[in-house]
C-alpha cells in the first residue's frame, strides 16, 4: 500500500521524455530503461532526491581509465530524471577525505567524469564516513523534505569499519537510503564487510534497513541495463514503507 500512495498525483516521470530527447540524447535508453524498473517495483511517480558516491581511493584508477565510472554516473543520471525534477545529480568523491563534488546534468554528462577527475589530487584510501558526512550535510542544507537515494559506489571495504557503521546507524534516523554498489573480484572478501553492514539489526543497531548491496563484477560496464537499474531500486521500496512507518519520511 505504501508505494502506492506516494504516487498519488504522481503520475509520470519528474522529466519527460521529450525533455530528455531534447537535453541529454545519448541518455534516451538509460532513461527509457529505468522506468521500466521503476514500474515493476512500484515506484512509478515516485519523487526523491538522488546522490551520487564515488571512490576515489588507489586501486580505483582502472575503473576511472577504462568509462566504468562514467558509464555509472550516467545511468544515475538516467534513472535521477524519472524522480527529481532538477536534472543534476550531487557527487562526491572520496578517498582519505573528500576529494572533490561535482554535479552530473542532463545537459553536461558526456565526459564529465574526467574533467573532474583531472583536477582532483593524490587517491587515497578508503573513508567511507567521510563520504556519508558530507552527503547528510548537503542534504540537510539542502532543505528537501523528499526522500534520497545515495548511490555509493566502492571497490572495497572502508579503512575504518566502526565509523562507517556508526555513521550508517546514525543516518537511519534520517531519509536516505545508501545503495552500496561494488566494483571489482566477487571473489575477494574485501566485500565482506559490505555485506554485514546490509544486514545490521533492526532496530538493535538502527532505526530502519537503510541500506542496500549489490556486487557490479570486475567489468561493471557489462551489467546490463536493465539488471543494474532492477539492483539499484529494488530494496529502495521496502525502505520507503519502514521509514514511513517510524516517520522518517513523510
Amino acid at each position: 500500500m505504501h508505494g502506492v500512495d506516494t504516487a498519488v498525483g504522481r503520475s509520470g516521470p519528474a522529466i519527460s521524455l521529450t525533455k530528455v530527447q531534447e537535453t541529454a540524447p545519448a541518455l534516451v535508453s538509460l532513461y527509457k530503461s529505468a522506468g521500466v524498473s521503476l514500474e515493476k517495483h512500484g515506484l512509478e511517480g515516485q519523487r526523491a532526491a538522488v546522490y551520487l558516491v564515488l571512490d576515489y581511493s588507489g586501486s580505483m584508477n582502472p575503473y576511472y581509465k577504462d568509462g566504468s565510472v562514467q558509464a555509472l554516473a550516467d545511468r544515475v543520471l538516467g534513472l535521477s530524471a524519472h524522480l527529481d525534477d532538477d536534472g543534476r545529480v550531487p557527487v562526491v568523491f572520496f578517498s582519505t577525505d573528500v576529494d572533490g563534488h561535482a554535479e552530473v546534468g542532463l545537459s553536461r554528462h558526456h565526459g564529465i567524469i574526467d574533467k573532474v577527475v583531472a583536477n582532483l589530487g593524490h587517491m587515497g584510501r578508503t573513508n567511507y564516513h567521510v563520504a556519508m558526512d558530507a552527503v547528510i550535510d548537503h542534504y540537510l542544507d539542502s532543505g528537501s523534505t523528499e526522500p534520497a537515494l545515495v548511490v555509493f559506489q566502492t571497490d572495497g571495504g572502508p579503512t575504518s569499519k566502526l565509523a562507517a557503521e556508526r555513521y550508517l546507524c546514525k543516518a537511519a534516523k534520517l531519509p536516505l537510503f545508501w545503495q552500496f554498489v561494488g566494483f571489482g573480484s566477487t571473489r575477494s572478501s574485501q566485500f565482506d564487510f559490505l555485506r554485514k553492514l546490509d544486514d545490521l539489526p533492526v532496530p538493535a543497531k538502527r532505526a530502519v534497513d537503510n541500506a542496500g548491496y549489490f556486487h557490479a563484477g570486475l567489468d561493471p560496464r557489462k551489467v546490463p541495463d536493465s539488471e543494474l537499474y532492477d539492483r539499484l531500486v529494488a530494496e529502495f521500496p521496502l525502505w520507503l514503507a519502514a521509514a514511513r512507518e517510524q516517520g522518517i519520511v513523510r
